[in-house]
């Protein structure tokens, strides 16, 4: 009777769960491949309905009593997030709060440049609306 070693034993057991989790891994796959084949059908045929009807959808959507609360609050939200992101560096640069600084974390750092990236992208696609509906309806 051949008896396995516990370490031995230990790496057979994680071949096993490791090969395991790989055939999951590769039916989830399949799975997914398969599901997305059905939904394709699905999204051409609502695509399809939504561009026979999309002409009223997009002038009720685009009506002034809609789009200008839409566009100040859009404007004030990243325009404060903006604010909050300058005064908290204003803050964290201060010389009378050096001493209590801790590094910020790689995390903090990439989540506040985020943050900075999507206000300026805001501001930009607001100003580019605006732009473009001066241009085709001559208002804002």
């Amino acid at each position: 009777m051949s008896r396995l070693m516990p370490s031995e034993n230990d790496r057979v057991q994680g071949v096993i769960g490791w090969s395991s989790f790989f055939f999951a891994v590769l039916q989830s796959i399949c799975t997914f491949f398969a599901a997305v084949d059905g939904l394709r059908l699905v999204i051409g045929v609502g695509s399809l309905a939504i561009s026979a009807g999309i002409g009223t959808a997009v002038d009720w959507f685009h009506q002034d009593w809609i789009r200008v609360p839409m566009m100040v609050l859009a404007l004030l939200g990243s325009s404060l997030n903006l604010l909050i992101l300058m005064q908290v560096r204003r803050l964290r640069n201060r010389p009378a709060s050096q001493w209590r600084q801790l590094p910020l974390s790689p995390k903090k750092i990439r989540m506040e440049r985020v943050q900075m990236i999507l206000s300026l992208a805001t501001l930009v696609l607001i100003g580019i609306e605006e732009y473009l509906h001066f241009r085709w309806c001559h208002h804002l």
